[in-house]
C-alpha cells in the first residue's frame, strides 16, 4: 500500500487538519494543569504535593503507553485505533470533568494520557506515510507548531478559564473540541497503513512498562524528593536494571514488541540522541524560566506568561519554515543553525545579573525557541525516513518515550542545580544567591548545547552525502 501516491490532495488535507486539531486538544491538556493545580487541589480537599500526581502520574502514564503504541498501530487498523484514541481521550475529560475527588480525577488523568500517546504516536506515522517525500518536512513544521505551541499557550488560557469560569472549564473546552474532532475522524479517515497478525509479546510488555515507568517516576520524584531518597533510587533502579532486560529481549526474539534494531541505523540514532539532548535542554529551560521571571526577579504570573510569549509566537514562525528548508536543504543546515542558537540563548542566560532588563532575557527566550522550532520536527522527520516504513510506527515510539525521559532529567537536573548552587553561595544571599543558581543551571544547558552543535557539526552529513550512503 502506498498512500501517499493514492490519496488525493484534497483527502490528505482533511485528515492532516483533524490530526492538528486532535493534537492542539491533547497537548494543551498535558501542561494545563500547571495553572488549574491550586484551585483543583482546593476542591477537592488534598495537599498541592498531592495534587502534583496529576501531572506527574499523566506523564507515567504516557511513559509507560508510548512503547505499546508501536504494538497497536501494527496490528490495529488505522481508522480504528485513532478513533479509539479520541474515544479514550474524550472518557477521560468526561471522568475528570466531573470528577469530585481525587482518585476519580486521577483515572481521568491517567484515560487523557494513554488516549494522547496513541494519538501523538498514530499522529506522526500516519503523517509520514500519507505525505510524498518531498513534502514531509513541510507538514510535520505545522505538526509540529501544533505540538510545540499548545503546551505552551495552555498554561494561560488555563488560568483564564480558571478566572472567569472555573477549573472544570478547562476539561469542557478540550472535550467540546474532541468531540468535533472524533465526528470528522469518523468521516474522513481511512486505514491508511498497514497491519499484520503481530504477536504480543506480554514478558516484553510487562518489562516495559517497569522499564519507563520505573525511569519516568523515579526521575519524577527526583525534584520533590532529592537524589538518595528511596522514592527516587528504588524506581530508578528498577527502570534501568527492566530497561536492560527489555532491550536484551528485543534484540533475543524474532518478533521483538518495540524493535530496537532500528538503532542501528545511523541517521535514526543521532536523531533520537539530538532529540534526547534538545528535550534535556529545553524542559529545564522551561521551568527555570517562570522561576527566574516570579521567584527571582519578583513579577507576577502574567509578566512570566508576556515573557515567555514572545517565543512561543517566534517558534510558531519557525517551525513551517524549518519544515521547508528541510525539504529543500536536508538536516544539517537546520542541526548546525538550531544548535548554535540554543548555544547563543543559554549561553546569554548564563551571564544575566539583577540590572539585566527583562526584555533581554525575552531576547534570549526568542532565540531558543527559534532553535527548538528550526530541531523538534525536523529531527523526527529525518530520523525516520531513513526507516523502512514497516519500522516508522516503532521509530517514533521509541523516540518519542526516550526524549519524553530526557525532559522529565532536564526539568530534574536543572531544578536541583539551580536550588543546590544558590543553597551553597556562601557570599550570597536571597535573590542574588538564586540568580547565581540560575546562572548556573543555564551554563549547564549550555554545555548540553554545545555537545548537540558538535554532533551536528561533525556527524550529520550534507543532504547530498546522505542520499548517496
Amino acid at each position: 500500500m502506498n498512500a501517499s501516491k493514492s490519496m488525493t490532495d484534497k483527502k490528505r488535507f482533511l485528515i492532516f487538519l483533524n490530526i492538528l486539531v486532535s493534537t492542539i486538544a491533547s497537548s494543551m491538556l498535558s501542561t494545563a494543569m500547571t495553572t488549574a493545580l491550586p484551585p483543583i487541589s482546593a476542591d477537592l480537599s488534598i495537599s498541592v504535593s498531592t495534587g502534583q500526581w496529576l501531572t506527574s502520574g499523566y506523564s507515567l502514564a504516557m511513559g509507560i503507553i508510548m512503547p505499546f503504541t508501536a504494538f497497536l498501530i501494527h496490528r490495529l487498523p488505522t481508522r480504528k485505533l485513532y478513533l479509539g484514541g479520541i474515544f479514550v481521550f474524550m472518557a477521560g475529560l468526561v471522568i475528570s470533568l466531573f470528577s469530585g475527588s481525587f482518585l476519580t480525577m486521577m483515572a481521568g488523568r491517567i484515560l487523557q494520557a494513554c488516549g494522547n500517546g496513541v494519538l501523538m504516536s498514530i499522529a506522526q506515522v500516519v503523517i509520514l506515510t500519507i505525505y510524498p517525500e518531498e513534502k514531509k518536512g513541510t507538514v510535520m513544521g505545522w505538526y509540529g507548531l501544533a505540538c510545540g505551541a499548545a503546551p505552551v499557550i495552555a498554561p494561560t488560557l488555563a488560568g483564564i478559564l480558571v478566572d472567569v469560569i472555573n477549573w472544570r472549564a478547562i476539561f469542557a473546552l478540550a472535550l467540546l473540541v474532541m468531540v468535533i474532532a472524533f465526528c470528522i475522524a469518523w468521516g474522513i479517515f481511512d486505514n491508511v497503513l498497514e497491519t499484520w497478525q503481530k504477536k504480543f509479546d506480554s514478558l516484553s510488555f510487562l518489562l516495559s512498562i517497569f522499564a519507563f515507568g520505573g525511569v519516568t517516576l523515579g526521575i519524577g520524584n527526583l525534584g520533590t524528593y532529592g537524589g538518595s531518597h528511596p522514592f527516587v533510587l528504588l524506581p530508578l533502579g528498577i527502570g534501568i536494571l527492566t530497561s536492560i532486560l527489555f532491550a536484551l529481549r528485543q534484540f533475543k526474539i524474532t518478533e521483538p514488541f518495540l524493535d530496537l534494531r532500528i538503532l542501528n541505523n545511523r541517521y535514526f540514532t543521532l536523531s533520537v540522541i539530538g532529540s534526547m539532548l534538545l528535550y534535556f535542554i529545553m524542559m529545564g529551560s522551561s521551568v527555570i524560566m517562570p522561576l527566574y521571571v516570579q521567584s527571582v526577579m519578583g513579577y507576577s504570573a502574567t509578566v512570566s506568561g508576556l515573557t515567555t510569549l514572545p517565543g512561543s509566537l517566534a517558534m510558531a514562525i519557525v517551525s513551517p519554515f524549518a519544515g521547508k528548508i528541510f525539504d529543500k536543504l536536508g538536516m544539517k543546515t537546520l542541526f548546525v543553525a538550531g544548535a548554535a542558537f540554543l548555544v547563543i540563548s543559554n549561553l546569554g542566560m548564563g551571564f544575566i545579573t539583577m540590572n539585566t532588563p527583562l526584555f533581554l532575557a525575552a531576547f534570549y527566550n526568542v532565540i531558543r525557541c527559534i532553535a527548538i522550532g528550526c530541531l523538534m520536527m525536523p529531527l523526527i522527520t529525518w530520523g525516520t525516513s531513513h526507516l523502512r516504513p514497516s519500522l516508522v510506527a516503532d521509530g517514533t515510539a521509541l523516540l518519542t518515550s526516550l526524549r519524553t525521559i530526557a525532559g522529565a532529567i532536564g526539568s530534574a537536573v536543572f531544578v536541583g542545580i539551580m536550588t543546590f548552587t544558590a543553597g551553597h553561595s556562601a557570599a550570597l544571599s536571597g535573590a542574588e544567591a538564586n540568580m547565581h543558581g540560575l546562572n548556573t543551571a543555564f551554563w549547564g544547558m549550555t554545555a548540553g548545547a554545545l555537545v548537540l552543535f558538535l554532533i551536528a557539526v561533525f556527524f550529520v552529513k550534507n543532504a547530498k552525502a546522505a542520499l548517496e550512503s
